[in-house]
């Protein structure tokens, strides 16, 4: 597992900086907004809240929670994500939180916060379950989790062969993505045994294994925020799940 998260953690350290502009762009964008009107939707009714922002990358679900008057800690794997998002936040003059930390051992104490949200994260760990299990941990009673991802692996299983071989330009969310990464992100995606797993049935199935309750997926989340069209990539989920509470 050592091995793989290193790996993981060169390839998003050589992403970095490109990744964080995409996401102060965005922060400029309509789709903010669409962001936050979903995550609204399943807050409870009060502020601030104590929010974990798990696989925080360059902090912008951080900084949006924090602009809504929350208080969030933002951890990741890679350094220099952290480094990303401490320079985000500083810019925007947000007092947020960010440390360097494992999303699968995490080293905050049983019941430490309101929300846990992550995004694009859960396809990227080698040992999903466990990940689960410590967001669960690390919840309040009746705390809430919100985890949008998209079955990543699947989609990379299924190209078509050399399809990937093909030259690459990255741009839009994929800014500086270059062919060699390209193929590496493919490589570990390959690797990941939750690759091999039918999301997000799988997802629900280990939430409720692990003790979430009202355990439910947005299958169409993506089709609202990212504007994603059938057929074009895998669809954007949501999975939101509670913590039992008193």
């Amino acid at each position: 597992m050592e091995q793989i998260e290193e790996r993981v953690k060169k390839y998003w350290t050589r992403r970095a900086h490109d990744f964080s502009a995409v996401r102060r762009m965005e922060l400029e964008d309509e789709i903010s907004k669409r962001w936050l009107t979903e995550i609204r939707t399943y807050l409870p009714d009060k502020a601030p809240l104590r929010i974990l922002d798990v696989g925080t990358g360059a902090g912008y679900f951080a900084v949006l929670l924090s602009m809504e008057g929350h208080e969030v800690c933002g951890i990741d794997l890679t350094p220099a994500m952290i480094d990303e998002a401490k320079s985000l936040a500083e810019d925007l003059k947000r007092s947020i939180s960010f440390q360097v930390m494992d999303a699968q051992n995490l080293e905050f104490p049983d019941e430490s916060f309101d929300v846990v949200i992550a995004r694009n994260l859960t396809w990227t760990l080698p040992d999903p379950k466990k990940a689960y299990g410590e967001w669960l941990r690390v919840l309040k009673k009746g705390g809430l989790l919100l985890n949008f991802d998209a079955d990543y692996g699947q989609e990379v299983l299924n190209l078509d062969p050399g399809e990937e071989e093909k030259e690459y330009v990255g741009s839009g969310s994929h800014m500086g993505v270059t062919r060699e990464l390209l193929l590496e992100s493919n490589q570990i995606t390959k690797s990941m045994e939750i690759s091999q797993s039918k999301r997000p049935d799988w997802d629900l199935k280990v939430l409720i294994e692990t003790g979430y309750i009202n355990c439910r997926c947005d299958r169409n989340a993506g089709s609202r925020i990212l504007r994603e069209k059938n057929g074009e990539k895998a669809p954007t989920f949501l999975l939101a799940a509670e913590k039992a509470g008193e």
